[in-house]
């Protein structure tokens, strides 16, 4: 990939991943969260109700070596049933390099559900690797899956900052990435949750009234700090940070 700022030259992407993995030793109540999500440049979040039709090939490749650094992804009900995932981390190599790091060799995948009415007949949960962890506020039982899963309850709201810390202090998840979609990725941001923001610009104009990266949440302007931007052929690549 080609780096256009700062210090324009070519880069590798693990190289550039390896200062996001130091983050997860800094000492705090709650992991360090990060973000990753594609739009066009019309800011559409999806296509035909799928984000994996925004970004090319190297988009996924950064997903890919994204979800080998943390500790835990999280997703909403509506982006794992859009995207049908399975195992996260799929191939063998990625699972040794997260070995190496002195994380497991699957991160902890958190669910984020208000109603518990899931896809559950997606891979994540056959594949009997890993581990679910469900958010939500349903009083129903979970069936039971090949991979184990354990559900955490709340009233009226799944309350996102409570269970950031309860996840730091009893599963000593230390860094955490959100795969959105962009009602979950608002109320990340809106409760002050969010330290980095990965976001791929794809090439494409999509129009039409689908989501945009983030929904449901007031408005609410965040200063971001430009960390990095690359290019790969057509595609842009932007890290940011969020000011405190």
């Amino acid at each position: 990939m080609e780096r256009l700022f700062p210090d324009p030259r070519p880069v590798e992407i693990s190289a550039l991943l390896e200062t996001l993995s130091a983050e997860r030793d800094r000492d705090r109540n709650r992991p360090h969260v990060f973000t990753n999500f594609a739009v066009t440049l019309d800011g559409r979040a999806t296509i035909e109700g799928r984000s994996g039709r925004i970004g090319s090939e190297t988009d996924t490749e950064l997903l890919m070596a994204l979800r080998e650094i943390p500790d835990a992804v999280m997703i909403g009900a509506g982006t794992l049933g859009a995207e049908c995932y399975g195992r996260v981390v799929p191939t063998p190599a990625r699972r040794q390099r997260r070995l190496a790091r002195g994380l497991g060799a699957d991160p902890l995948v958190v669910v984020v559900t208000r109603s518990l009415e899931l896809p559950w007949g997606v891979e994540l949960f056959s594949c009997g690797e890993g581990e679910v962890l469900i958010l939500t506020i349903s009083e129903a039982e979970a069936p039971a899956t090949a991979t184990p899963v354990e559900v955490w309850r709340y009233e009226r709201a799944v309350d996102l900052d409570a269970a950031l810390k309860r996840l730091r202090a009893e599963r000593e998840v230390r860094s955490l990435l959100c795969e959105g979609g962009p009602h979950l990725h608002g109320s990340l941001l809106e409760a002050g949750l969010v330290d980095d923001l990965f976001v791929t610009v794809g090439a494409k104009l999509a129009g039409g009234g689908g989501p945009r990266l983030i929904e449901g949440v007031p408005e609410h302007v965040h200063d971001l700090e430009l960390v990095w931007l690359l290019r790969e052929g057509e595609e842009l690549f932007a890290r940011y940070a969020i000011r405190s």
